[in-house]
C-alpha cells in the first residue's frame, strides 16, 4: 500500500504543497509555493490549491490529500477565518475542497498539523505532558497535543494581551510591519510565551513558521522556566501533517 500523500498549508500569505512520504515524514517531492491570492478568496484559494495539487502529476493523482488552513475548523467547517477573507467563516471548506479536487479529503487547521507533524516526526517526538506548538507568521498559531494526543482548535494567538490581540504586536508579520530588531521582538516574544506559560504550564514549547530557521536570533533571549525549541520540521510541518492525517482517515 502506497504511503504518498499530498499535504497543503494554506497561509494568509503563500499556499505550499507537496507529496509527502507518510511512513517517514519526509517530502517525497519538490515543495510548491504560490502567492495566495489576494484577499484570500474561497474561490480564488480552491482554485490555486486545484492547480497546486495537478501539478504533482500522476504521482498524486489518487493519494489521500490533506488540508491545512489558519481557521478553527470544526465537523470540515472554517468557524474562523485569520488574514484571510471573512467568506470563509461558516463555510463547508472540506466538502468544497472535496468537490473541487474529486476526492475525499482531510481538513484541519494550520498549526494543528504542524503540531502533529512535530509529535510524529520532530521536536514533540517522546515527549509525555503538555506540548504548546506555536507558529509565528502572518498571525500567531496554536496546538496543544497531550501525551501525542491532539486538543484540537486553540487560539492562543487571540489572547488579549496588555489590551491588545496577542498576534498583533508579536507574529513575525508584526515584526517586520514594524521594522523591529530581533531584541524589540524578542521582549514582545517573552510577554507572550510567559504569559501562556502561566496559563497552562507546559513541558515544552516549539516553535514553527518561517521565521524558525533563524531561532538562533531571538529564542536565546527568551527567559522562561519551560524548554523553548524550534521546530525541527520548520516550514514543512504543516504540509507533514496535513498529509499524515489524511493518510489515516477513512476515504470515502
Amino acid at each position: 500500500m502506497s504511503t504518498l500523500a499530498v499535504g497543503i498549508d494554506i497561509g494568509g500569505t503563500g499556499i505550499k504543497g507537496a507529496l509527502v512520504d507518510t511512513q517517514h515524514g519526509e517530502l517525497a517531492s519538490e515543495r510548491v509555493k504560490v502567492a495566495t491570492p489576494d484577499g484570500g478568496d474561497p474561490d480564488a484559494v480552491l482554485a490555486a490549491v486545484a492547480e497546486m495539487v495537478a501539478g504533482f502529476g500522476d504521482d498524486a493523482a489518487e493519494v489521500p490529500v490533506g488540508v491545512c488552513f489558519p481557521a478553527i475548523v470544526s465537523h470540515g467547517r472554517t468557524m474562523s477565518a485569520a488574514n484571510v477573507s471573512d467568506r470563509w467563516i461558516g463555510l463547508d471548506a472540506e466538502g468544497m475542497f472535496e468537490k473541487t479536487l474529486h476526492r475525499g479529503i482531510h481538513f484541519v487547521n494550520d498549526a494543528d498539523a504542524a503540531g502533529v507533524a512535530e509529535v510524529r516526526f520532530g521536536a514533540a517526538a517522546g515527549v509525555d505532558g503538555l506540548v504548546i506548538m506555536t507558529t509565528l507568521g502572518t498571525g500567531i498559531g496554536s496546538a496543544f497535543l497531550h501525551d501525542g494526543v491532539l486538543v484540537p482548535n486553540t487560539e492562543l494567538g487571540h489572547l488579549e494581551i496588555d489590551g491588545a490581540d496577542a498576534e498583533s504586536r508579536a507574529s513575525y508579520a508584526a515584526k517586520e510591519r514594524e521594522d523591529l530588531d530581533w531584541e524589540a521582538w524578542a521582549q514582545r516574544l517573552q510577554r507572550y510565551y510567559a504569559h501562556v506559560e502561566f496559563l497552562f504550564s507546559p513541558e515544552l514549547f516549539i516553535v514553527g513558521g518561517g521565521v524558525s530557521k533563524h531561532h538562533e536570533e531571538f529564542l536565546p533571549l527568551l527567559d522562561l522556566r519551560t524548554p523553548i525549541v524550534p521546530a525541527a520540521l520548520r516550514n514543512n510541518a504543516g504540509i507533514q501533517g496535513a498529509a499524515w492525517l489524511a493518510a489515516r482517515s477513512p476515504r470515502p
